[in-house]
């Protein structure tokens, strides 16, 4: 991470941003516009977070894909012009992107992420991962922890979408709560009267720490030992099949493909049982109708984890409010989301 000068915040960008200076304050609303942000990644998930990040006021905002456009693609990805199939994601997505707000420098490249050297991440004050194999999440997690980079991972695989995030060890942020009265010492009322009461009219700012665990150890939860065993009920399944579906870009070096359901579903459950084996689990406890609902990227799906994921990063970079640990999953037929820390106790 490069060092930084105390960002200052201009009439004009005070105007443009006068809603999120009024909502958390203009020293996060600083931190945030200090901050360089880079995203692997342009697809449909990657559109929604480089939208969010943008119309936030980061200080700039690095685009990087090696991907061309695709029909399937133009689906999901609303940064992209219909007409610029054949061309790279990331500089097809440059236009739409900066005019969403000419204040952030917006960047766009096309050389693939796992053969940028390691000083390339670390010119960002956060690195959000999407459309990336388990290896290369791993290794820029590790890398960035070392520097006090925050880490961001993301996907969206048809109705299922996941994101986590690496704070790092001691991540420092303020949480915004009501502000306690005490109790007057000569109050005559009885015991009620000596409890302290909840001001509805002031809030106060409390200072707090929350730990994070890298993301080769969300990922390699023993699962044979008695406190996994019990836990296992309440595990969210996504957490199995977000595996399964990282095993098979690892596998086939990209993600189950529309155009071959019916051999790629044949795979996801022979990955399914492979996976859950290997970790002393029973098959059984991811059904065979998961990969009915894995395909392609769901554009209502990308919205609300785009959403999410960019949330976090702005919470992150801005120190302002409880950070979710460490991993959300959102199941688009349920319509629900969950987070669940997942990692060393």
């Amino acid at each position: 991470m490069i060092a930084k000068e105390d960002p200052i915040i201009s009439e004009e960008e005070a105007a443009q941003y006068d809603r999120q200076i009024r909502l958390w304050g203009l020293d996060a609303q600083k931190r945030l516009r200090g901050s360089r942000v880079l995203l692997v990644g342009l697809g449909g998930l990657g559109a929604e977070v480089a939208k969010n990040l943008i119309l936030a006021g980061v200080k700039g905002l690095t685009l990087l894909d090696h991907e061309q456009v695709s029909q399937e693609s133009c689906r999901a990805q609303f940064l992209v012009p219909v007409t610029a199939q054949g061309e790279n994601r990331a500089q097809a997505s440059l236009e739409r992107a900066q005019y969403l707000n000419p204040m952030v420098e917006v960047l766009a490249q096309s050389e693939r992420a796992e053969d940028q050297p390691d000083d390339f991440f670390l010119q960002f004050d956060a690195v959000c991962l999407t459309c990336c194999s388990r290896d290369l999440m791993v290794r820029v997690d590790q890398l960035c922890s070392k520097h006090n980079i925050k880490v961001f991972c993301g996907d969206v695989y048809g109705y299922y979408g996941y994101m986590f995030s690496d704070l790092g060890q001691d991540y420092n942020y303020v949480e915004e709560k009501p502000k306690m009265l005490k109790p007057s010492g000569d109050s005559n009322d009885g015991p009620k009267a000596k409890k302290a009461k909840v001001d509805p009219n002031e809030t106060t700012m409390v200072k707090k720490t929350a730990s994070f665990c890298s993301l080769k150890e969300a990922l390699e939860v023993d699962w044979t030992t008695e406190k996994a065993k019990a836990g296992i009920k309440r595990t969210p399944v996504d957490y199995f099949l977000l595996h399964v579906l990282l095993k098979f870009r690892t596998d086939k070096g990209r993600d189950p493909d529309p155009q071959s359901s019916a051999e790629d579903g044949q795979l996801l459950r022979q990955i399914r049982d492979d996976v859950l084996e290997s970790m002393g689990l029973n098959s059984e406890l991811l059904s065979d109708d998961f990969v009915s609902y894995c395909f392609s990227e769901m554009a209502p799906v990308c919205a609300v984890v785009g959403g999410v994921l960019g949330q976090e990063v702005v919470k992150a970079l801005s120190q302002r409010d409880a950070p979710h640990k460490n991993i959300f999953f959102f199941d688009g037929r349920k319509g629900n989301g969950v987070v669940d820390y997942f990692g060393p106790q």
